[in-house]
């Protein structure tokens, strides 16, 4: 049996769907539709049979039901393979519809408004959209479903190349697009609804690809980027990339962690100024604040220039020509900073593989969540956004920290919760010395800083993100030349960490919190 040519519209994005009618009216559709997409199309010139003329029934509920109806659905749903379904729909009047063109309201973009209600939220729940858009996915041998404005030309196309008709791979592929747009619409729903447990029973990740990328960490495993949709806000998805070649994977994921350790330097803390931050895999290896941006990096990169070799740098104000110079100097990966001047990116034009990356951080979506897979599972945690309060630091050492040790104290103390546990930072109140990560005991992560420092460590200041166990590592710092130590506190051993503070004649401080990072 020959698909008969009717189309059913309703749309709440308008965007191009004048155009796509009139095309289909021109090619012989019939055109149903609803509500205001109704209106829409005759006041354009279209001849239009509204829903309520097949189901003489009215729209009613400020228009909650109108599709919602077996003249439409039987219309939709019946297999015109299958001669009892024909037989049925043709004994009760009903007209088959080959074309469903539908999208939602904008629920997410609604419960998005800093001020939305719940009776707002609600009304713009759409209940007979998906259902029209579930149906017609259904039954994709016989209907073409469309839920997104970008897919008018494709089946215009087909429709024009195949005598009004798509073809079945197409229906197939646009089947899935309308089962994953209204799956993805009831997750925004349900996590609306959830937002008031902390950790409700279900959890619903709706996420978007942004991009295919050429391999995962390593070249035999496949990996893709995806936009989390619950985000509303800019983030690093969004960043525009200016120059250079294709992110990699792991380029990614130091960016990310370049972004969210350069964070700590926004014009709203109290240690702002020029910053930089330079990442390799996902570990800081040179931190600095400098009265310039170039001054900032210099310093950053002289923490451990061996290691910045081919990193990830992040800045936290506008790139000028000097800093773009010296980000030319030596290789690195990519650079990630809120603007950049013109003439720096003239500069940075000449290392064309280099990959600059713009997103303004005053604008960044505050995400409160993070999400670490294990087999079979996730573990979902609140992210560790805890700043230090100084009303509730403790000195415990005989000796108080002198202002200038403090500054240092509060600077490694910023980096050191984005070093992997276990984590030494040495500093001076400006730039990170040298910096231990990622070991199975402290003492040896303090002495890894050590070893790595390329200059002298007298009269720098020591962070731990987790309590010292034991005195070693108070030991090895005095013995290298720091006069002050932040960590948690909190072991059994306190007292003989802070005896051996005493009898170093060092200053610490006690945090009462700490950075683990796995």
């Amino acid at each position: 049996m020959n698909t008969p040519k009717r189309a059913l519209i309703s749309v709440s994005n308008k965007q191009g769907i004048v155009e796509f009618a009139q095309t289909l009216y021109q090619m012989g559709f019939d055109l149903i539709s609803t509500g205001g997409t109704a209106t829409l199309l005759a006041e354009s010139g279209l001849s239009v049979r509204r829903v309520s003329d097949l189901t003489h029934f009215p729209e009613i509920l400020n228009g909650r039901v109108k599709t919602l109806h077996p003249m439409i659905h039987g219309g939709i749903l019946a297999n015109l393979e299958d001669p009892r379904h024909v037989k049925e729909i043709s004994e009760q009047g009903i007209l088959p519809i080959s074309l469903v063109v539908v999208n939602l309201y904008p629920f997410r973009e609604t419960v998005s408004k800093p001020a939305v209600t719940l009776e707002e939220a609600i009304e713009n729940i759409d209940i007979g959209g998906p259902t029209l858009l579930r149906a017609a996915a259904k039954n994709y041998r016989n209907v073409t479903v469309i839920c997104d404005p970008g897919d008018y030309g494709e089946v215009l196309n087909e429709l024009k190349q195949h005598a009004g008709t798509v073809s079945l791979e197409t229906r197939f592929k646009l089947a899935w697009k309308a089962f994953a747009h209204t799956a993805s619409y009831d997750i925004a729903i349900a996590r609306y609804f959830s937002s008031t447990p902390t950790f409700p029973d279900y959890w619903f990740l709706d996420l978007e690809k942004v991009q295919d990328l050429r391999y995962g960490e390593n070249p035999h495993q496949r990996a893709a980027l995806y936009r989390d949709l619950s985000v509303t806000g800019p983030s690093l998805t969004q960043a525009r990339q200016l120059q250079g070649k294709e992110l990699s994977f792991n380029n990614i994921f130091d960016l990310n962690a370049a972004l969210e350790l350069i964070l700590e330097f926004t014009p709203e803390g109290e240690l702002f100024q020029p910053a930089a931050a330079i990442i390799k895999h996902t570990n800081p290896c040179g931190v600095a604040l400098g009265q310039s941006l170039a001054e900032a990096y210099r310093r950053a990169r002289s923490c451990d220039p061996v290691s910045a070799f081919g990193g990830i740098v992040a800045l936290n104000t506008t790139v000028d020509v000097e800093t773009a110079r010296e980000l030319t100097s030596t290789f690195i990966e990519a650079v990630i900073a809120p603007a950049f001047e013109e003439a720096a990116l003239a500069v940075l034009q000449e290392k064309k593989n280099l990959r600059v990356l713009c997103l303004d951080f005053s604008t960044l979506a505050g995400e409160k969540y993070d999400f670490k897979k294990v087999s079979g599972g996730v573990l979902i945690q609140e992210k560790d956004v805890l700043d230090l309060n100084p009303q509730e630091l403790k000195v415990v050492t005989k000796r108080q920290p002198t202002p200038q040790e403090m500054k240092g104290l509060r600077f490694a103390w910023k980096v050191v919760k984005h070093v992997k546990s276990n984590g030494i930072v040495y500093a001076t109140e400006t730039e990170t010395v040298g910096i231990g990560a990622g070991q199975m005991s402290r003492v040896d992560a303090s002495r890894i800083a050590i070893m790595k420092a390329r200059r002298s460590l007298q009269g720098t200041v020591v962070a731990s993100d987790a309590f010292f166990p034991f005195r070693d590592g108070v030991d090895a710092a005095a013995e290298a030349g720091a006069t002050a130590i932040i960590q948690p506190g909190g072991s059994i051993r306190d007292p003989e960490v802070i005896a051996a503070a005493d009898e170093h004649g060092m200053a610490m401080v006690f945090t009462q919190i700490r950075h683990f990072k796995h």
